[in-house]
């Protein structure tokens, strides 16, 4: 019996449990947190084509009704079009507003379009015509007549 060595147990210990359980979790918030960033861009990637697809009906009934923009987003998109944050998107008609207090507007004041806004509120679901103040950075805006459509933030 002296000379016999014990049998090593074949069972994991405490410890190699829990270090297994913090590598899991280490893993788990990575991939959560690229999760939720994937998330985010493929949203701002569908304002961006629901803003072009309703920049293009809104030349259509430009071009359909005597060169007139219309009053309201509901005569080109009767059902109504939720961004993917579930707000509606807004529209401005320039002709329908006087001065420029509702309008878009750059970090110099001056309006971002000539004709009509159209725009989303973004994730937090505000926004104000200045696209320098804090509730309008995450808004995905239509800006220089079509030309831009993206995130407030990079305009």
């Amino acid at each position: 019996m002296i000379g016999r060595a014990r049998p090593r147990s074949c069972g994991t210990t405490v410890i190699e449990l829990l270090l297994a359980l913090v590598v899991v979790g280490i893993f788990s918030t990575i991939a959560f947190g690229s999760y939720q960033q994937f998330v985010m861009r493929t949203r701002y990637a569908r304002a961006v084509a629901d803003i072009s697809e309703l920049k293009l009906l809104i030349m259509k009934y430009r071009v359909n009704n005597d060169n007139n923009l219309p009053l309201e987003l509901s005569a080109v998109a009767p059902r109504v079009r939720l961004d993917p944050w579930g707000n509606q998107y807004e529209y401005l008609n320039f002709s329908a507003v006087h001065g420029n207090g509702r309008k878009r507007k750059d970090h110099n004041l001056v309006p971002i379009n000539s004709e009509f806004d159209l725009y989303s509120k973004g994730p937090d679901g505000r926004s104000v015509s200045p696209l320098t103040a804090a509730a309008s950075r995450d808004d995905i805006i239509m800006a220089n007549n079509g030309a831009f459509i993206g995130k407030a933030s990079e305009y």
